[in-house]
């Protein structure tokens, strides 16, 4: 055996060194909070902010920073307001007494402003530059009188120029402020956002534009690091902007600044450029465009110089952690962080949505638990009604009796089975039999007392028992309803729960593959790509109906994904200059074509039968008949009442057997008299063809298979007969080619010169020549009405489907670049 690694660590290492690990990063988050909270919440990095803008001028002569950065705090701040002051005020007295005085009458005018119009003027946002236009003019006004003695024009004029600059700035700071002073987390920057905090950093480096450390200007090693760290967090775009932008205020600051203009700037461009290279790549923008700028350009510092100032800048980026640009980077729009953060956020969203769903599933199934309970504890009780009933009548009868003692006392079972084999007999058969009245009469000395007193309050067991079978149907149905409500909240929990990939590899895969085919595409969006559910969304320019979604996009997507790919909707431009949209998604394996053909009794116009063919959401195929009791328009109104219902519960993903019996329990709650439907209920799945057959009191359903017939069968008595039952399902595995023939109870039943119409209906389908599902409907209806002798005797519905596969128009186009992704 060779000698053990040296850096083998054994399972008792691992877990000290994974511990270990979990304390530092535990206590770096714990640091850093603590630094968020006393620069942010504390006001440390405002006090930072105010001493270095208290230090800002443009052109060596104006001050335009001061107030605006105060009252942004101000407003936004309030409680943290007075560390701006003292920051600002104490960086304007490192330049010159004078500054500081300025500093402290603007801020002073300003609130002298704000304290007399504040009960006058609502819009607190909208005044508070104007605000401090009056201020820093009346104080940049007042101080060139008070030193000069006079006024004069250019005076005036730097003074406006000074209050318009001003102005701008605080409308700036009002947006970049809250960014800095809050502990708010994942907050995405709008673009002005991300401006208007690139100004104001910009503006609080110009506070140490003359500051030099061994002749590197310290200005220009931090314009370039924050040029550098941004375009590594958010690449070229923001990076050229935060060039452009500090260079121009360094500019404005400095005029021998200005050539730094065009090095930050092509710096930032550089720099994001090479941000696929991490820091060194960007580093290496930067330097690219110190000698080029320093070379050419029209600085007047010596080019060692510049690069020792990149060099630092470069150490700086080195040494910033990973964190930060990260951080930086997840707040501002388009960048890869962003995107990750977002997705993040949604994902989350999305598992506590679907938590709340799987909470109200949850409640469902437990009130619909306590329904069904409470159901079982009316079974339970009924011997305790009985009980009540017969302490009823022995309080009406009995209680005087001089024998009492002796049959409740000395005979207590005998009389008691006797009074209740009384009782279940009127009950159920309204009459008593000989045996028990010479029963009765030899053991109770008041018998017909007692029987008439058993009748009387029958009455009233009955009307109770009555109500409380309604209570218990009406349980039943909400029963089943909160169950199925529960079961389509679970499965939309689980659908939240997926979480949509990400498939730009794949959208840029397809973009070039129809790009090298010569289709012209502006944008491809991909949902899914899982098998058998495909969804993609291509966006390309006016088409003029040419086609060829259909004849080139579909036949490639297919080669492609390997799975047939349909046109599932498309909308055209309507004008030269529009959009085209098309839906691309998995085609079904098989389609069902329908055929259906009815007649009313007596060649009426309205027939009781009804039917009905609809697609569900999930890949299935339903066909329905339903037969109201009797004929003509009330017959018709509750077979369309039935399917109307079984259409709105399928449609909204409840399972077959809880839509029928719901169907079942709101037909016998919904009124008193004798009305019934029949239900034929045929479901198939258009991926495997795998159907369902439901038969609630309809009539057999028939398989033609070639020469072969197959019947289907179930026995379940119509809707509304009773008020709970087990629905009996039957599968059956469908093939293609296949017809499925559904029929009423009109085709079979009725005068007929044959004993089994079974085998007689058997017979007529295999005799069918044509496969035509409409053609197959015709001819069996019209068969059926010449053995009748041309009669119609009742509601006659005929309704036939046949099983395809779905075939595509167009075939497949190889893709030579690309296969399919996995």
């Amino acid at each position: 055996m060779g000698k053990t690694s040296s850096f083998y660590m054994n399972p008792m290492q691992e877990r000290s060194m994974v511990r270990y690990q979990g304390v530092m990063k535990e206590f770096v988050e714990s640091f850093v909070r603590k630094l968020e909270y006393v620069f942010i919440y504390r006001g440390l990095l405002l006090f930072l902010l105010g001493f270095m803008l208290g230090r800002a001028f443009i052109l060596s002569t104006l001050s335009p920073f001061s107030l605006p950065f105060f009252a942004a705090v101000y407003l936004i701040r309030k409680d943290r307001a007075h560390f701006a002051m003292i920051g600002l005020i104490l960086g304007s007295l490192t330049i010159s007494l004078y500054n500081a005085l300025y500093t402290f009458l603007v801020i002073g005018l300003f609130l002298i402003f704000y304290r007399i119009l504040k009960g006058v003027i609502n819009n607190e946002i909208g005044i508070f530059p104007y605000y401090v236009f009056i201020s820093i003019f009346m104080g940049r006004t007042f101080l060139h009188i008070l030193e000069n003695g006079d006024m004069s024009i250019y005076f005036l004029l730097l003074g406006g120029i000074e209050a318009v600059l001003s102005f701008v700035l605080t409308i700036i700071f009002l947006q970049s402020i809250p960014i800095l002073s809050t502990l708010k987390k994942h907050q995405s920057l709008r673009t002005e956002e991300l401006v208007c905090l690139i100004i104001l950093l910009a503006s609080v480096m110009t506070g140490i534009i003359d500051w030099k450390i061994m002749d590197l200007s310290m200005a220009n090693i931090f314009a370039r690091y924050f040029v550098i760290l941004f375009a590594f967090a958010a690449g070229a775009t923001v990076g050229s902007t935060v060039g452009v932008v500090t260079g121009l205020i360094f500019g404005l600051a400095n005029v021998e600044s200005l050539s730094e203009l065009s090095l930050l700037a092509f710096a930032g461009l550089l720099g994001g450029l090479l941000k696929e290279g991490k820091k060194l790549g960007v580093s290496l923008g930067l330097f690219i465009a110190t000698l080029l700028i320093g070379i050419y350009g029209t600085t007047e510092a010596p080019l060692t110089n510049n690069l020792l100032e990149s060099s630092v800048a470069f150490l700086f980026l080195l040494l910033t952690p990973r964190t930060l640009s990260e951080r930086i980077a997840k707040n501002i729009p388009g960048t890869p962080e962003f995107t990750a953060e977002q997705q993040a956020y949604m994902k989350k969203i999305r598992d506590v949505t679907a938590q709340k769903v799987n909470q109200y599933s949850s409640i469902f199934r437990a009130i619909s638990a306590s329904f069904a309970k409470q159901n079982e504890q009316m079974e339970t009780e009924r011997e305790r009604e009985i009980d009540y009933f017969l302490s009823n009548v022995t309080e009406k009868t009995c209680q005087t009796c001089f024998k009492k003692e002796q049959c409740w006392v000395q005979q207590f079972n005998k009389t008691y089975d006797s009074m209740k084999q009384i009782m279940t007999e009127l009950n159920e058969q309204e009459t008593l039999s000989n045996k028990t009245i010479k029963n009765w009469k030899d053991h109770c000395v008041r018998s017909k007392r007692v029987i008439d007193a058993i009748q009387e309050e029958l009455y009233f067991y009955q009307s109770n028992e009555k109500l409380k079978r309604q209570m218990k149907e009406s349980r039943k149905l909400v029963v089943d309803q909160l169950e199925g409500v529960s079961q389509v909240m679970e499965n939309f929990a689980k659908e939240i729960r997926r979480e949509q990939e990400n498939h730009e590899k794949q959208e840029e895969q397809l973009m070039n593959a129809l790009l090298a085919i010569g289709l012209d595409i502006d944008d491809i969006e991909i949902y899914s790509l899982k098998s058998g559910e495909v969804d993609i969304d291509i966006r390309f320019p006016y088409c003029d109906g040419m086609g060829q979604c259909e004849k080139i996009i579909a036949p490639l997507l297919s080669d492609i994904l390997g799975e047939t790919i349909v046109v599932h909707r498309e909308t055209c431009a309507q004008f030269p200059q529009g959009t085209c949209l098309a839906t691309f998604r998995s085609s079904k394996a098989f389609v069902v074509e329908t055929g259906v053909v009815y007649a009313a009794k007596d060649g009426g116009f309205v027939s009781g039968d009804g039917y009905e063919m609809m697609e569900l959401d999930s890949a299935k195929f339903a066909l329905a008949i339903s037969d109201g009791m009797g004929n003509g328009e009330r017959a018709h109104r509750e077979s369309q009442e039935t399917l109307s219902l079984l259409n709105k519960i399928l449609q909204s993903g409840i399972g077959e057997e809880i839509a029928i019996k719901s169907i079942n329990s709101i037909l016998s709650l919904r009124t008193t008299e004798e009305i019934y439907s029949t239900l034929d209920l045929a479901i198939i799945d258009l991926q495997d063809a795998q159907a369902k057959f439901i038969k609630v009191g309809s009539m057999p359903s028939f398989i033609k298979r070639g020469n072969k017939v197959i019947k289907i069968q179930a026995n379940n008595l119509p809707i509304g007969i009773l008020h709970d039952f087990e629905v009996e399902v039957v599968n059956v595995q469908l093939m293609a080619e296949d017809l499925l023939i559904m029929i009423s109870d009109g085709i079979l039943e009725g005068k007929k010169p044959v004993e089994n119409v079974d085998l007689w209906m058997k017979r007529k389908i295999s005799q069918i020549e044509t496969d035509d599902p409409q053609e197959v409907a015709d001819l069996l209806l019209e068969d059926c009405i010449r053995s009748r002798g041309g009669q119609i005797e009742d509601d006659m519905t005929v309704l036939v489907a046949k099983i395809k596969h779905n075939l595509p128009k167009w075939t497949s186009i190889p893709a030579q670049s690309i296969r399919k992704w996995a």
